[in-house]
Parts: C-alpha cells; structure tokens; sequence
C-alpha cells in the first residue's frame, strides 16, 4: 500500500531524570502532575540521548516497518538537523522526494524530561514545521491509498483543507491526528472539512476542546452505557468528556462525531488503552501491561497501526488492538521510534496480548 504522511519532523533530545533528583507536585483535584526544576542548579541526568522524531516522521516510519511503501511530506531547514532526519528516513526505506528544505527557520527541535513515571515535559521549537505552504503540496504526493495527516501548526495548519481535499481528489482514505493547538486555533477549517475524514484520532484531551462546538451543536449530558456490576465500564466510558465548562456523555460524543462525517474515530486513554467507535459500535481494548520508559510517540504509533490496519480491511477489534500493542511497545522504550513492530512482530504480540486483555464492545 502506497502512504503519504504530512506534519512535522523534529530532532528530539531526552533526558532521563533520577526520581530522587526532581521534585513532581501532583494536583489534588486535576489529572494533573507537575515536574519542578530548580533554578540555577545541575541537576544530574542518568541519560541524555538524540532521536529522531515529529509526527510525520514517526508515522513514517512506523507504518513503513508494517510494511508499506511511505513518504514524508516535511518541512525542514537548511541544518544538520535536517540532514539527520533525511539520512534516518533513508535507513528506514521512507522517501524523502517531498522534503521540502526552507532557509526561513531551523529544522524543528523538543527537548524532553522524564522522570517518575516517565510522562515527560516537552519544550518544543516548532521551526520550519510551521511554514507549510501551498506550493509544497504537489498533486502526484497524493497519489496513495492512505494520507495520514498528523499535527500541524501556526502556517502550516492553514493547509490543512487543501491537504485533505488533494488527498480526497486522488481517492485516498484520509486519517488525521490533529493538535490541541490545530484544534482550538483553527478549529473553523478542521470542522469545516471533517466530514470528509475517514479516520480522526485524538486523545481524551484534545477531544475535550471540541466539547463547546459539539454541545452547542447537539447538546450537553446526552445517554448513558448501561452498568454492569461484573464488567464495570472504563473511567472515561462512565465519565464522558469534559472541556470548555462542558459535559457531554461517552456515548452522546461518538454519536455526535460520527454525525460530522468521520467514520472511525479513535479516542486514546493512555494507560487506560483505548476506544475506537464505528457508526454501530464501540470497541475498547485495554492497555497491554508493560514497564513504562516514555510515554512520547505512543499517539503517532495507536493512530497511524490504526490507520494501516483498517486500510488493509482489518475488523474495528482487530486494527485497534494493533494500535494498542504497537503504542505499548513504544512506552517500553524513552524515544518515540525504537518500539514500533515490525508486521510479523506486532502480529505475534497481538496474539500473546488476548492472553492478557480482552476486548469489550457496545453499540452505538
């Protein structure tokens, strides 16, 4: 299967903390952690390593080790860093045809903290990133059967209809992963074009800033999963979603979202796992139980496995469970790109993973 993905490429530097050497303040009322950093003090790392990464990059490469034949459409500045994520594309048999290099702005760089449970803070340049420009998007680099658009920002979010229409026009099925950033900012053109997504992937918390839009539009509250005192139903299941001074139900979300047009859409849960609604059902896997190292890149790896698997013709359960063990081999390691499976990898961790969880669906 021929694959295009478009969004950012970055070099990522990480930086491992010990616990004992950074202080985290947990909020009381919030899913909210902090790590704190003591100004004009050394603090001693027992690792800083150099990756790279970005979300056109990741995808990339993860969907060309499942097999596929993959190009990136990035954006990257005239540096070694951008010599370095083109010679690491190369390696991983990703064409780079449709790199585009900009004297405007340096290649895009994160730098990562992680210490205590390995859910690091990221400081992120976006650089060239955001320069995307019409005139990057050439016809024949739509010419696919899958576009996976990943998050964009600032200019380069502005592109995002004709990415989507290009791709549209070409007959490709379109998956996207936009930002909080994307999502908020230039909410007006993501909703604009949303019904003509095949497949939309976002995290409970991106999720929650399309609350207000959808509330306006549908309603607030909406029905309820019925309980089950031998099964019962995952956090954000029983929950719902929240955003904006705003509540909307599990349910009331899917079904609001599938009335804008996507056809799958995947909400990640961390180390909840994740749910993934068709316009019939929803189908939730749990997370494989793993050593977490970094949770960075476990996004772009559940989005994009996701994605291939349901171009290839897999069944909902089946395609979200590779994203579910592709994104947990991702965790086991700091960077965003070491864990994603090779196909007849992620096929044997699959089968090893029903031992250990199991799938629960609903209808929608």
């Amino acid at each position: 299967m021929k694959v295009l993905t478009v969004g950012g490429a970055m070099i990522d530097t990480i930086a491992v903390i010990a616990n004992e050497r950074i202080e985290r303040m947990s909020m009381r009322n919030a899913d909210t952690d902090f790590l704190l950093l003591e100004e004009g003090r050394k603090v001693e790392a027992e690792e800083v390593s150099t990756h790279c990464g970005g979300g056109a990059v990741n995808t990339a490469v993860c969907l060309a080790r499942l097999g596929h034949d993959v190009a990136a459409l990035i954006k990257l500045g005239q540096d070694a860093r951008a010599e370095t994520i083109l010679s690491h594309l190369a390696e991983e048999g990703v064409s780079t045809r449709y790199a585009v290099r900009d004297r405007r702005a340096p290649t895009g760089a994160s730098v990562l903290v992680s210490a205590h449970d390995r859910n690091a803070a990221i400081f992120t340049f976006r650089g060239a990133n955001t320069l995307l420009e019409p005139g990057d998007l050439k016809r024949d680099a739509f010419a696919v059967q899958l576009v996976y658009i990943s998050n964009l920002s600032n200019q380069s979010a502005d592109c995002f209809p004709e990415i989507v229409t290009k791709s549209k026009a070409e007959g490709a099925l379109v998956a996207t992963n936009p930002g909080v950033r994307q999502l908020s900012a230039r909410q007006g053109d993501f909703l604009a074009h949303i019904d003509k997504l095949d497949i939309l992937a976002v995290n409970k918390v991106e999720a929650g800033v399309l609350i207000p839009y959808l509330v306006g539009k549908f309603g607030e509250h909406g029905p309820q999963l019925p309980s089950d005192v031998n099964a019962p139903l995952p956090e954000l299941a029983l929950r719902g979603f929240t955003g904006g001074g705003f509540d909307m139900s599990f349910i009331a979300f899917f079904r609001a979202m599938h009335e804008l047009g996507p056809r799958y859409i995947l909400v990640s849960d961390g180390k909840h796992g994740a749910f993934l609604a068709t316009p019939g059902q929803i189908v939730h896997w749990p997370a494989v139980p793993v050593k977490v190292m970094g949770t960075a890149g476990a996004g772009d790896a559940a989005a994009s496995t996701l994605s291939a698997f349901i171009a290839d013709g897999a069944s909902a359960e089946e395609a979200l469970l590779a994203a579910v063990v592709n994104s947990s081999s991702v965790v086991e390691h700091i960077d965003t790109q070491t864990g994603l499976l090779k196909r007849e990898g992620l096929l044997q961790r699959m089968q090893e993973a029903r031992k250990f969880i199991s799938c629960r669906t609903w209808s929608l």
